[in-house]
């Protein structure tokens, strides 16, 4: 009886490489569309999370995440879950994986892939606005498209700035952040925020905003002056409209029309600057089907390996 893989994040992450990755994610988006099923559970600031997709040619994952924001502070990790990946030719279980390695690697890689074609290629400034473990990702992937870029982090808390920038020597520490917004050509922003963080007020031409946090109905990072100011773009209409505040919130109210979306990744040839003025923002929701592209290309690794 052949054993089913069982990879850890160490080990797993070894055999891994960001630009790899986001050359599976593109890949992955040429394939049939996927079959997504997401349910939202919450009990207050609580969320449970469950995820599954089915890519035709690709298999079936499924994940289930716990996002309790109070956990850190009786020193518990705030996310936690498990992925399964089965065969798409008969449904068997071919490996589990890593739960925090899956989602380290599709958010990041998520937004990495969307700023390699909408970012500015001489891009040498990135902001990390949010200072907690996904930061930490976004510094890796994006060092490894922008490898001549300066890293600054901005932090609600700057004790925990001061804790990233001390694991990281390269990363500096912004004060003010409309100060460093108008001095980055890249922004991205992994935070637990409700309330707009970035004003459009601040951008500049030729920037590109990279936002992750916001996954609730209610939560947003921007507010409506930075998605008119910008041409906007989304991984999946599927997850992102009607789930995400970040752009139904401004859909409902009408700020923004469905048409101020440009595209998502199954039209990822849409995905260009017009020129070098352009402001571009992305919005990162990080579906299922972003989890089993990126699961899969983990075991493909893996395997790859033996």
């Amino acid at each position: 009886m052949t054993s089913i893989p069982m990879i850890p994040f160490d080990a797993g992450e070894a055999v891994l490489d960001w630009i790899g990755l986001t050359e599976a994610l593109a890949a992955g988006h040429s394939l049939p569309k996927a079959e997504i099923g997401d349910t939202f559970l919450y009990r207050g600031k609580d969320t449970l999370l469950n995820r599954a997709a089915w890519i035709d040619g690709l298999g079936i994952a499924v994940k289930s995440a716990t996002i309790f924001p109070g956990n850190p502070a009786k020193g518990a990790p705030m996310i936690n879950g498990g992925l399964s990946l089965y065969s798409d030719g008969d449904g068997t279980l071919e490996a589990i994986v890593d739960f925090h390695l899956v989602t380290k690697w599709k958010t990041a890689g998520d937004s990495l892939l969307a700023a390699r074609r909408l970012a500015r290629p001489d891009s040498r400034n990135i902001l990390i606005v949010g200072a907690g473990n996904q930061g930490r990702a976004l510094h890796a992937a994006y060092a490894a498209a922008f490898p001549h870029a300066a890293f600054t982090v901005w932090n609600r808390s700057p004790a925990n700035a001061e804790k990233m920038a001390a694991e990281l020597p390269d990363l500096a520490i912004a004060d003010d952040l409309e100060t460093a917004v108008s001095a980055a050509d890249i922004i991205t922003c992994a935070t637990m925020s409700t309330d707009p963080l970035i004003k459009g007020d601040w951008l500049r031409p030729g920037q590109h905003l990279d936002l992750i946090g916001a996954y609730r109905p209610d939560m947003r990072e921007v507010d409506d002056t930075a998605l008119l100011r910008a041409r906007v773009f989304v991984d999946s209409f599927d997850t992102t409209i009607g789930h995400i505040g970040e752009i139904d919130i401004p859909l409902k109210s009408g700020t923004i029309t469905r048409d101020h979306l440009i595209a998502d990744y199954y039209h990822l040839d849409a995905f260009r600057r017009h020129g070098p003025d352009d402001i571009t923002l992305f919005k990162n929701g990080g579906g299922a089907h972003l989890d089993l592209m990126t699961s899969r290309y983990i075991l493909d690794r893996w395997t790859a390996q033996e």
